[in-house]
């Protein structure tokens, strides 16, 4: 299990771990790949990092938001009963780079942060002069078997990435969750379509064949534009006995062997 707590002075196994992330390790680039870094003892709980202002990321307040409902019998819904949602044309320049050597015939899989690797909570160190200047503590827990879902799923496919959060608060925190470079390139909120209330994540917009793109989220409101195209995920926030990600594996391996995902992925949401 990857739940083992520990501190900088381990004296309670339950205690969480604090550590201090300074801001010289903000990322100089939302989408620059990271150094892997060496870090013995990270573990559940990492980071209480100080001295960033930053907001707390974009909460999932459409989670249990579902596509366009269908009828009992099945069947799709009437015309008049569906909102078509218009999907943005594909820009000029795409928001990922060129596909590295190692990478070639891998699909590509988006991955949220927030409720779906981990599960960070807020606090305001201290009253602000002004609301600009908030400064919070931050304190992350992990989801049990991360470490080994992100490992595996870094070999089998071109892994980036995504977040509806701000880069000041998600890269510092990808910085200490992903230490096998697994993340090929990093998107944060400022690459996503703000539409009707939420932060969607345009799959069209990546640079990537879309019948080779796949997204693992928890919030369905997320990607919207392409429901075709993701792997739901329960929303985790403190249940150490939970196993999702592990019971994922099998069927990501098989995914990945596949010519195209939307037929697998068809049968998935038909179960």
């Amino acid at each position: 299990m990857d739940h083992t707590s520990i501190i900088t002075q381990v004296s309670n196994p339950k205690e969480e771990e604090i550590i201090s992330l300074n801001q010289e390790k903000v990322s100089q680039s939302n989408s620059s790949l990271k150094k892997q870094r060496n870090r013995g003892i990270f573990s559940t709980f990492f980071c209480c990092f100080r001295n960033y202002n930053v907001e707390p990321p974009a909460a999932n307040t459409n989670a249990n938001a579902l596509p366009p409902p269908v009828e009992e019998n099945g069947s799709p819904p009437k015309c008049d009963q569906v909102e078509v949602i218009p999907v943005p044309s594909p820009p000029a320049k795409y928001l990922l780079p060129e596909m590295i050597i190692s990478d070639y015939g891998k699909k590509c899989v988006v991955i949220d942060l927030d409720e779906t690797l981990v599960h960070s909570s807020f606090k305001l160190c201290s009253p602000p002069a002004r609301p600009e200047t908030c400064v919070f503590q931050v304190y992350v827990l992990k989801r049990p078997h991360v470490d080994e879902f992100l490992q595996k799923m870094g070999e089998l496919f071109e892994c980036v990435l995504f977040t509806a959060s701000l880069a000041k608060y998600a890269d510092p925190v990808a910085d200490l969750l992903d230490q096998w470079g697994v993340f090929r390139a990093r998107l944060f909120r400022e690459s996503c379509v703000f539409h009707r209330g939420n932060y969607v994540k345009d799959l069209s917009r990546l640079g990537r064949k879309l019948s080779n793109v796949i997204i693992v989220d928890n919030s369905p409101a997320s990607y919207i534009f392409h429901p075709e195209n993701a792997v739901p995920v329960q929303s985790w926030f403190d249940d150490m006995n939970d196993t999702e990600l592990l019971d994922l594996l099998p069927f990501f391996e098989g995914l990945s062997k596949e010519e195209e995902v939307y037929g697998v992925l068809q049968n998935l949401r038909s179960r």
